[in-house]
């Protein structure tokens, strides 16, 4: 029997001084995070547990959030990990899918997420695009805006933010199964379930590292190949990942990295990293392959991009995908290595299933290296 939920006033109050109100959803509560919006019309539990959202505040542009409920097996870490959602429509308490585990109301309030409803999401959504990234609050406990002003002040800029560090395993542990034909040490900066369910029906036997782990430590598994996980926060600051990488690809060892793995690689070739101004987040972002010529529709996930104009003026990196929105840098290769990554993520999850080859690719890497 489900509980009934009854929402009450929320407020939402951006760093530009923009408010917008609503109702309430999930715990009632007050948090803080950086306003992004996802442009996808489903795979929202999938989004919702995806550790590269950490200490953001959703945005979900499609029209009904909570219509299908939850389920247990669609997730990609083990907890809620954004920061809080804005939805229009939202359904609390019914769903229509019958094997879903439960309400989205339920989840949220087990996970102890805020959130807010009722809001006009297509004009918000202009509005980040037009104004750009920044952080906001919600609350449903006070309407004081002055108030709620003051306590989104004293919240962090994502920019210059390691936040890795917050969702990467405590403890190494593996994936797979032992008598797999190949061995990876994936460092974990935030990995997605689904990227580690890619590899071991590839034949992969996973071992999964702190980020902070180090290269000799990784090493020790002996494996065939490293992968560079997706994550959260500024990779600029993450020097320590940043060394990690640089050690890896020193060894010349096949390397695979995907969205913040993408862009340590960058910087550990010397290609650094900016902020964009709103990022790119949903499951229709088109992306075309220069290697192939063939473009793949994709997911994404990511607020930060490597720089163009240096990859162009670097002499062992080179361009692989390109975005055809804004013809940003969507993947790299490095010149004479078995090393290469992208911004999107070929997992998908939620999202088309047209870049799975790369993981192909780097099976691929590993039996040319075996030889």
């Amino acid at each position: 029997m489900q509980k009934s939920f009854t929402p009450v006033p929320a407020v939402l109050v951006l760093q530009d001084g923009t408010v917008f109100h609503g109702k309430s959803l999930g715990k009632i509560g007050t948090t803080t995070g950086e306003i992004c919006f996802n442009t996808g019309m489903t795979g929202y539990q999938e989004i919702f547990t995806d550790p590269s959202y950490y200490g953001q505040i959703i945005i979900m542009t499609n029209d009904h959030i909570g219509n299908y409920g939850v389920k247990d097996d669609e997730v990609e870490s083990d907890s809620v990990k954004i920061a809080g959602l804005i939805c229009k429509r939202y359904t609390a308490t019914g769903y229509s899918r019958i094997n879903g585990n439960d309400s989205l109301q339920a989840y949220f309030e087990k996970n102890g997420l805020v959130g807010i409803s009722d809001v006009d999401t297509r004009a918000l959504t202009i509005h980040v695009r037009e104004s750009g990234a920044m952080n906001c609050i919600i609350s449903s406990e006070t309407a004081d805006v002055e108030l709620l002003k003051k306590q989104l002040a004293e919240a962090p800029n994502m920019d210059g933010l390691d936040l890795a560090i917050k969702v990467t395993t405590e403890k190494t542990y593996n994936y797979g199964n032992p008598e797999a034909q190949y061995k990876v040490a994936v460092l974990d900066c935030g990995v997605k379930e689904n990227i580690l369910k890619c590899m071991t029906e590839r034949g992969i036997y996973a071992q999964v590292f702190n980020a902070k782990t180090s290269f000799a430590e990784m090493q020790a598994f002996n494996p065939d190949g490293y992968f560079i996980s997706n994550g959260p926060g500024d990779p600029g600051v993450m020097d320590y990942a940043i060394n990690t990488v640089k050690e890896i690809c020193e060894a010349d060892k096949p390397v695979f990295g995907i969205c913040l793995g993408h862009q340590l690689l960058a910087l550990a070739n010397g290609i650094p990293t900016y902020k964009m101004h709103h990022g790119h987040r949903g499951i229709n972002h088109p992306v075309k392959n220069l290697v192939t010529g063939k473009s793949e529709i994709t997911s994404q996930n990511h607020g930060f991009e490597v720089s163009r104009e240096a990859i162009e003026k670097s002499s062992h990196v080179e361009i692989t995908h390109v975005n055809l929105n804004d013809n940003t840098i969507e993947g790299i290769h490095i010149k004479g290595k078995k090393a290469f990554s992208v911004q999107y993520h070929p997992e998908s999850s939620p999202g088309p299933l047209d870049s799975r080859y790369l993981f192909d690719q780097f099976i691929n890497y590993m039996n040319e290296a075996k030889k």
